[in-house]
């Protein structure tokens, strides 16, 4: 038995378009290199879609991807991840199932405060499943579930959890292996992790799915499992477009937009992911002072794939400002103040009018369009207009 193990594709999760094209070709890619290794089956460990309910576009294509598996007569096999998975029980998965696409192996019979797992059965193998919840719920869920017994089969456990062994000492709800029902692999998803071990395997994702994720990742990947006397296990990157990163420490905002033009000139930029980390603390100005667009038109120019920007070391050093208080009016007041007595504007001293004014709160069962113009009447009457 030759299986791809895959999971976490988060389909239609990235913001940017050129981005969110790279996961959709990665899966592609997965699915392509699945079905000319003539695989016997492929395992889906939850979190196909970045949510529940995916835009039709992002159906469109998935659809289409999933013909191609049907068509070489592959079977595929699912569970619902965290992201894909509704309180409700009905996501988009039950779409892909009811059109003959793929199975969910999650079949679950309660009795007596357990969970009695069903198995699904394919030539000499077992599948079972348990879906991924939001917020971890279905960590309690698992320390209860029995796997119906099945003598003689080869027993494989869809899974899409956080495992304590794949975290340390990270203060997250997790469940350990041995706390597990017995299985002979235990196929995961969930943590985008690269975990292996003997018949214990996250599969990583598809396509990284943040600025962090494609920093450390780069790609996605996948694992083809193959299972004779012994468990073989080979990882398969999805290497599509080359990853660039970029570490600029800013000084001011006045040269900012000159210096990071200048570190992308330095680099070959064309068809790659340039991801720019911009760190620096700021006596003046404001970061939105750093001409972005600029910036970007600079990259196009350099036929960029894609820059994608993170700012969240970018500080403006705090006011000098000090307060003696837990009162958020006083410390309110106390800036107004400081920045009244240093403006040279008439407009300043209708300031303190104008923010009594912006307070105002919607009286219960007041309409939205009553509130509005009670407001816009009060501004009015400050700024006598």
């Amino acid at each position: 038995m030759k299986f791809a193990h895959m999971g976490d594709c988060h389909l239609g999760g990235w913001r940017f378009p050129e981005l969110q094209e790279l996961n959709f070709q990665s899966f592609s890619k997965a699915l392509e290199i699945s079905i000319k290794e003539k695989v016997d089956m492929i395992l889906i460990t939850g979190d196909l879609f970045d949510s529940a309910y995916p835009p039709i576009d992002v159906l469109k294509r998935t659809f289409a991807e999933f013909r191609k598996i049907k068509e070489s007569k592959i079977p595929c096999f699912i569970i619902a991840g965290s992201h894909d998975y509704s309180v409700a029980g009905k996501t988009f998965l039950d779409v892909l199932e009811h059109a003959g696409f793929c199975k969910n192996v999650f079949l679950p019979e309660e009795k007596d405060e357990k969970i009695y797992l069903q198995p699904t059965t394919f030539d000499n193998y077992v599948l079972y499943g348990y879906p991924g919840m939001k917020s971890g719920l279905e960590i309690n869920g698992l320390r209860k579930v029995i796997l119906q017994d099945a003598p003689g089969f080869f027993k494989i456990f869809l899974l899409h959890t956080t495992l304590t062994e794949a975290i340390g000492n990270l203060p997250i709800d997790s469940i350990s292996i041995p706390e597990l029902p017995k299985a002979d692999y235990y196929a995961l998803g969930h943590l985008h992790v690269d975990f292996a071990k003997p018949n214990v395997v996250y599969s990583g994702p598809i396509f990284p799915n943040n600025f962090e994720e494609l920093e450390e990742l780069k790609h996605g990947q996948f694992y083809l499992v193959q299972i004779n006397d012994v468990i073989k296990k080979e990882k398969i990157p999805l290497k599509i477009k080359d990853v660039i990163i970029l570490k600029i420490e800013l000084e001011n905002t006045l040269t900012a937009t000159e210096k990071i033009i200048s570190e992308l000139d330095k680099n070959n930029l064309e068809d790659k992911i340039v991801l720019m980390r911009l760190t620096g603390k700021f006596k003046s100005g404001k970061i939105s002072d750093i001409r972005f667009n600029e910036i970007e038109q600079f990259a196009k120019s350099k036929k960029v794939y894609c820059l994608v920007k993170n700012i969240s070391k970018l500080k403006i050093e705090e006011s000098s400002i000090q307060i003696d208080s837990s009162d958020m009016h006083d410390v309110e007041e106390s800036i107004i103040k400081e920045q009244l007595e240093n403006s040279t504007s008439k407009f300043g001293e209708k300031v303190p009018a104008l923010l009594r004014a912006l307070s105002t709160e919607k009286q219960e069962d007041e309409k939205n369009q009553i509130f509005q113009e009670r407001l816009l009447s009060e501004l009015k009457n400050v700024l006598n207009f």
